[in-house]
């Protein structure tokens, strides 16, 4: 086969060609960082990454609502902590109202205005609020759980629940009436009775201790369910982190350069299209037509 200067030009032009395309591609990768940088860097890596990825946006995703869930059960932990201390300062109060012997009607009556106080302090925990929504009242858009005048529950059964994986969710808030009650058998309702009684009636104060303990019984349930709940919800922001941080490292293997590889490919490649135009200037000599110019 004859071989002409147009074709060792042709040649020489393309290998030239593909060397500066490796070039492009190393230099492009240093810029990025990454291996691959489009779909056609590697087909099969692409696939790789991208369903990385989503697993990485997946499991950063539960991480952030395992969080929000950690800081609605936290509120309502440190809200029911405080409704506790605030019913057992009504038992004090009791006992000490029904104690007839040792309590005057003057004394009766200070505790009959503390308990008041205090039910008003409860109605407030019992509307307390997270992100503009109150965590006893369920998925209500109210602004609050209870009707402060009627002590009645405004919110609704709805459960508030947090997405903690592909397939578990949990119930971040707490149900209002299992604490607080409702209407006229709510806690409300019995302070109002005890408050009463303190001043009128010291004997029935014995009944309404009997029933307030039952509803402080009920509070240490609810938050003991909350306690196991936020140990769940401390687990799974964990578990999703320590997914993305793997997951994290898994990809880097996949798409990331290595830097000092990369650094030394570039010499490499800078080196043999140099070495190439050195040798492709003397290998293409001057035709006829470039002397008769």
């Amino acid at each position: 086969m004859r071989v002409t200067q147009s074709s060792i030009a042709a040649s020489s032009l393309a290998n030239l060609q593909a060397s500066l395309a490796r070039n492009a591609q190393l230099q492009e990768q240093m810029t990025s960082g990454k291996v691959i940088n489009r779909p056609s860097d590697s087909p099969t890596g692409i696939v790789s990454v991208m369903s990385m990825k989503s697993q990485i946006a997946s499991s950063t995703q539960y991480s952030r609502n395992a969080s929000d869930g950690a800081a609605w059960l936290g509120q309502a932990d440190d809200t029911l902590q405080t409704v506790n201390a605030r019913l057992q300062r009504v038992r004090d109060l009791v006992l000490q109202a029904s104690s007839t012997g040792s309590q005057d009607l003057a004394a009766r009556q200070a505790a009959a205005t503390e308990v008041s106080s205090l039910r008003d302090e409860l109605m407030g925990l019992a509307n307390t609020s997270y992100a503009g929504r109150p965590i006893f009242g369920g998925t209500t858009s109210s602004s609050t759980a209870y009707d402060p005048a009627t002590y009645a529950y405004i919110g609704n059964s709805g459960q508030v629940t947090r997405r903690l994986d592909s397939a578990t969710t949990i119930e971040v808030g707490a149900n209002g009436p299992s604490v607080f009650g409702d209407g006229a058998t709510s806690m409300f309702a019995l302070l109002d009775d005890i408050a009463s009684n303190a001043v009128a009636d010291p004997s029935a104060l014995q009944a309404n201790l009997t029933n307030l303990d039952s509803r402080m019984s009920g509070v240490l349930t609810t938050l003991t369910d909350i306690g196991v709940r936020a140990t769940r919800v401390a687990s799974a922001v964990t578990t999703s982190d320590d997914n993305v941080l793997s997951m994290s490292s898994t990809l880097s293997g996949i798409q990331d350069i290595d830097l000092p590889k990369t650094i030394l490919d570039m010499q490499l490649s800078s080196n043999a299209y140099q070495a190439a135009l050195n040798a492709t200037a003397k290998v293409l000599q001057p035709s006829l037509m470039d002397f008769l110019r």
